[in-house]
């Protein structure tokens, strides 16, 4: 699917299975997942920050985030971009950052440094990003799970339903869930309900749960970590070297999407 089909970036998130969204932390990675065919790509905050050395969730990405969705919004396909908390504590400052990054997409956590924000707060940044730039799926991220702070269907209902009220299209509820909590999610909240991708249960499964987005956040860059080591201790230790993607293939995808783009090295 690309741009210009039927199919809108808040219509993949109402579709009969749940929408897979796949997050790149740079160029090479977001155009795999477009060579398979994914409809939208979205970036991971966690991905940028280990890339630039420096640990998640600090405010530290907001640059090379906004390089990266500029890049990415050559693919052909919808850019969903993990803005963290909006980078600052202004609503003001955070629609105007929206505003100047011109994604699809985007997901914005009611955390910041490892704790919980006022819900009033992220309310008003939802609030703001969405007057400013109402053409945006703003994904209302609520962290009561993924910091075990709150962590309770009641409590994070509560900060749910304050972020749809405040405007926000989409619900993310990271974290481990059981099925009967995602259930009484995708019940009570009037939006749809995002979830990482789970070690436990498939998207058909989450689907049936009333799931209607699947995002792989840092799984996809963690797992390349792994993949990388893999080909050294493989050398190390006498084994022989795992195959992958050809050179020439990573390099054809390459030139592609400089001509596409204009990209051209510095």
């Amino acid at each position: 699917m690309w741009l210009g089909d039927s199919l809108s970036f808040v219509d993949l998130h109402h579709g009969p299975s749940p929408l897979i969204l796949p997050n790149a932390w740079d160029v090479g990675s977001a155009l795999v997942f477009r060579e398979e065919g994914f409809p939208a790509v979205g970036t991971t905050s966690l991905g940028l920050a280990a890339r630039d050395g420096h640990a998640d969730a600090r405010r530290s990405v907001q640059h090379s985030t906004e390089r990266l969705v500029h890049q990415l919004l050559g693919l052909g396909c919808y850019v969903s971009a993990d803005i963290e908390d909006g980078f600052s504590d202004s609503p003001a400052d955070v629609a105007e950052y929206v505003h100047r990054l011109k994604a699809h997409g985007i997901n914005i956590e009611d955390s910041t440094g490892g704790s919980l924000i006022d819900p009033d707060l992220h309310g008003a940044k939802i609030s703001s990003i969405k007057e400013t730039n109402p053409g945006v799926f703003v994904n209302a991220r609520v962290d009561t799970y993924w910091l075990g702070e709150q962590a309770t269907v009641e409590f994070t209902l509560e900060r749910a339903h304050r972020y749809v009220e405040a405007g926000a299209d989409g619900i993310f509820i990271p974290g481990v869930l059981e099925p009967a909590e995602i259930r009484a999610f995708t019940t009570a909240i009037p939006a749809p309900l995002n979830v990482l991708a789970s070690t436990v249960h498939t998207s058909t499964e989450l689907g049936g749960m009333g799931v209607r987005r699947i995002s792989t956040g840092s799984l996809p860059y963690r797992a390349a970590l792994d993949a990388a080591l893999r080909v050294a201790t493989d050398a190390r230790d006498g084994r022989p070297a795992t195959r992958a993607t050809p050179y020439d293939a990573v390099q054809r995808m390459l030139e592609g999407f400089e001509r596409t783009t204009g990209e051209t090295p510095r």
